[in-house]
């Protein structure tokens, strides 16, 4: 039996005997590409060289490239593991002709490498082709040449609802190089249901593609017109794993000795005896895809690759818990792959500790989320009605406890269960708006910090306070100890420190014992015990210490009187733009003030300075803040408004400000509104739809905003020599003036245009009886040169006119055809093959196109290609 190691090697060496070059599979992370999330097909690598960008030193390749489509467009990850095909990670074997070969020996290589006894010698008349429905070219050569029977050649048209939309036509985009494809199918056999390609059935598992060849030989333009392209190109893809199920005769990928020896390994890991497991081929499919993703440089993260990298990792650990692992068990599978990948396992050998090492360390720190996670969604399960999870609780689990969504989606896929992701996504929206509405104050220490009991707040009646240590953490585990340079989380039994709630940051300040001093640069709350985050400057901390907790009062002060302003900011916005505002987000911190509302439309400048204005007034009256603790329905008597963020029980403080601002809150404010000093309102902006952001400054932070302003007031007002009260007017002056010189200096460009349009006219050429002026005119900016085509264009009546400028190393293209000659000439189809030529793209008009490059040097080809075409067309 031949392994996959042998038909990759097979594959390779074949090629090579017919004069290609072996080229070693590129990096999974596409070099100098950003369309591509991940490299996802064998000829990503060579796409310059299609598009005649980059030259080779061969004209022929073959490789087998690595790939990987789990996200983005190309996102196979829900289907893997539940289906015969579908990857995460794959390998594509492909051979490829630069301008070389071309349709009747691409077909007669893949032939032969399949059937001949020497290479794979697959039965003929298990083999199918299709071909693009007008492509009769391809179809006799399969027919009259290769000797297919017409009863195993099928014609596939435009099958996807436009013209060249079809499985049988390959495009690189919306334009550039494309062409017909010609596939080859094999028929696992009439005990396998489907049927064949174009039928109805053809998604079944019978018929399985396992070659596909794109014959690249129109470049199709903007306009959606098709161009003979000068060179054509070839593209093959034979997938290698598909192929390998052919060749040892099973219908299932899952089945081929690479992944058999794989789910061997996990169940070997796990002590599973069901080998047909489903689960197992998600673990054995997904150490693929981790590990060479980690070898290419991948590393899990919460945003673009590695987001996707960290999202499959999950994944396989969450169906190694469905296996019963106990523990880490992930990256104890790399070296099995390694050794069953052959040759192509080099790269994850090279960097085998490295990959282990991260593997471990991302499913070690899922795993306390995975637990968390699952035992709250088996809760959520056991009370769905209707077989429908709500949108919710799909949220909250992933919001709150960070269990990913697709994971949540894999269990009630089992459970046969539906999630209401129209919900889901409703709650996501509203959770992307209270994101940008808060900023990270610090490491998150929610998921690993876990202690029992309560700490008790005295933080509003004093700012020091004599505490006991009662738990310390150093990366979210437990130790008796810190030491000098440790950063650490220290948990009192009470303490002065707000912890962050509500929009309003956590207290910063220090505690000291006669043994050591904790610089606290964040309180954050876990559970009911409020952690002190920072670093010990001195000494040791121990379990048991006895410590004062000093909080920064100057920081303290400041964050209060924002606090408090946000509170008369809410009364005023009300009051100026109506009772529709609600608060849906907010940020206090001791720097500024952010406070998102909603509001339909723009706040106008008016509105603002009003809001400012009563703002001010109130901190002016000095009014007392009053702070009580009642029930919560004799607070809502009471009139008070709850603020965005805070939870509330049975008991709840109201902050009243005289009954001008009244509302629930837990958080720390001054005793007078005097306190707050000065509101200045410094922007207001919009963060999502119907949703408005003011930030202001209080205190001496307005003062210092104010000062800012005034000196670069006075900067510019001595810049344009006038005082103060003058700059508008002076500004107002200049900018009418330098209209005046703008108008005036555009007119005499128009009229030098104008002359030298004039003297073009006297230089154009006759090609075939029309008038052809080709120019290159440097330094002549974009809008002079549409000037002069449409002079030269009255002044000749018929013409085609071209013009080429370097201006500062860029390159400007432009092509104007007159209306009469539009039926033989496009200006768009001319302007674009030039822009090729200087490394830029461009169209337009049939009559009127432009372009522009990065190219300059190759100007000279550049026109020169435009002649030729020119004289071809007419």
């Amino acid at each position: 039996m031949k392994t996959t190691s042998d038909i990759r090697q097979s594959f390779l060496e074949f090629f090579q005997t017919k004069g290609h070059t072996i080229v070693p599979s590129s990096s999974l992370v596409p070099e100098n590409d950003p369309t591509l999330l991940f490299t996802n097909a064998g000829m990503n690598q060579f796409k310059d060289v299609f598009l005649g960008l980059e030259k080779r030193p061969y004209n022929r390749a073959t490789t087998a490239q690595r790939c990987v489509r789990a996200g983005g467009k190309h996102n196979d990850l829900e289907n893997v593991g539940y289906t015969a095909r579908h990857h995460t990670f794959f390998e594509m074997m492909g051979n490829f002709s630069f301008g070389d070969y071309f349709k009747q020996d691409a077909i007669k290589f893949g032939w032969e490498f399949l059937t001949s006894p020497q290479w794979l010698g697959l039965p003929k008349e298990k083999l199918y082709v299709t071909v693009y429905e007008t492509d009769d070219e391809a179809y006799d050569i399969w027919n009259k040449e290769v000797g297919v029977p017409t009863d195993h050649i099928i014609r596939i048209g435009d099958n996807k609802g436009a013209p060249y939309a079809s499985d049988n036509f390959w495009a690189m985009g919306d334009t550039g190089p494309c062409g017909p494809c010609t596939e080859i199918f094999y028929d696992h056999g009439e005990e396998h249901w489907g049927g064949l390609p174009g039928s109805a059935e053809e998604d079944g598992d019978r018929y399985i593609e396992v070659w596909n060849i794109v014959f690249m030989q129109y470049n199709r333009l903007a306009n959606g017109s098709m161009e003979k392209l000068p060179k054509p190109s070839v593209d093959t893809g034979m997938g290698l794993e598909r192929m390998t199920a052919v060749m040892q005769h099973v219908n299932s990928n899952y089945e081929i000795d690479i992944f058999q020896t794989l789910i061997k390994e996990v169940a070997s890991l796990l002590n599973v005896n069901d080998l047909d497991n489903k689960s197992l081929r998600v673990v054995a499919d997904h150490i693929r895809a981790c590990s060479y993703l980690i070898a290419d440089g991948v590393v899990p993260s919460n945003e673009g690759r590695g987001y996707v990298l960290r999202r499959i990792i999950r994944r396989a650990v969450r169906h190694g818990n469905i296996l019963g692992a106990k523990e880490a068990f992930f990256y104890k599978l790399v070296p099995t792959l390694a050794k069953v990948m052959g040759q192509a396992g080099e790269v994850v050998a090279q960097k085998q500790a490295h990959i282990q090492k991260t593997l471990k360390a991302e499913e070690e720190q899922f795993a306390r989320t995975l637990e968390r996670g699952l035992n709250l969604l088996e809760d959520a399960l056991a009370k769905v009605e209707n077989k429908i999870l709500s949108g919710d609780v799909a949220f909250k689990l992933y919001d709150t406890y960070g269990f990913p969504f697709d994971l949540t989606a894999d269990v009630c896929r089992e459970r046969e269960i539906i999630i209401d992701e129209a919900g889901f996504e409703a709650e996501m929206k509203a959770q992307r708006e209270r994101a940008k509405a808060s900023s990270s104050f610090g490491a998150d220490y929610n998921n690993i910090i876990k202690v029992e009991g309560q700490t008790k707040f005295v933080g509003y009646d004093v700012t020091a306070h004599n505490a006991k240590v009662v738990g310390l953490f150093c990366n979210g585990v437990a130790v008796e100890q810190i030491e000098s340079g440790d950063n650490a989380v220290v948990i009192l039994d009470q303490t002065p420190f707000y912890a962050e709630m509500g929009g309003q940051i956590g207290d910063a300040g220090e505690l000291s014992s006669p043994l050591g001093l904790f610089q606290v640069n964040d309180t954050q709350k876990y559970g009911q015990v409020f952690g002190h985050i920072g670093q010990i400057n001195g000494g040791v901390l121990k379990v048991g210490d006895v410590v004062s907790a000093l909080v920064n009062v100057e920081r303290r002060y400041a964050i209060q009187a924002n606090h408090s302003a946000t509170h008369l900011l809410h009364s005023a916005l009300r009051q100026v733009l109506g009772e529709h505002v609600a608060q849906k987000g907010s940020l206090v911190s001791e720097h500024i003030l952010r406070f998102d509302i909603s509001q339909p439309e723009a706040i106008t400048k008016v509105q603002l300075e009003e809001v400012e204005r009563i703002v001010n007034a109130k901190v002016r009256e000095n009014i007392k803040v009053t702070i009580e603790e009642m029930d919560i329905e004799s607070a809502k008597a009471k009139g008070a408004m709850a603020l965005f963020g805070e939870k509330y029980g049975d008991v709840v403080r109201v902050v009243d400000m005289t009954e001008y601002s009244i509302e629930l809150c837990g958080g720390t404010h001054v005793n007078q509104t005097g306190e707050i000093g000065l509101f200045k309102i410094i922007s207001e902006s919009a963060v999502a739809a119907g949703v408005r952001r003011i930030e202001a400054v209080t205190g001496e932070k307005a003062v210092e905003w104010l000062h800012n302003l005034q000196q670069a007031v006075q900067q510019s007002s001595e810049l344009l020599k006038t005082d103060s009260h003058s700059l508008v007017e002076k500004i107002t002056q200049l900018q009418e003036k330098a209209k005046r010189t703008e108008k005036e200096l555009q007119q005499l460009k128009d009229k030098l245009a104008a002359q030298a349009g004039s003297d073009l006219a006297k230089q154009a050429i006759q090609i075939k009886g029309v008038n052809v002026v080709i120019q290159q005119l440097d330094k002549v900016d974009p809008k002079a040169l549409r000037t002069m085509v449409d002079d030269l264009k009255n002044q000749l009546g018929s013409a085609v006119i071209v013009f080429a400028s370097n201006a500062e190393s860029k390159v400007n293209l432009i092509v104007g055809v007159t209306k009469d000659l539009a039926d033989k000439l496009n200006a768009g189809a001319l302007v674009g093959a030039m822009a090729e030529k200087v490394g830029g793209k461009g169209g337009g008009r049939p009559d009127m196109a432009m372009a522009g490059g990065s190219e300059p040097q190759n100007i000279p080809q550049a026109l020169a290609l435009v002649q030729e075409l020119i004289t071809e067309k007419l």
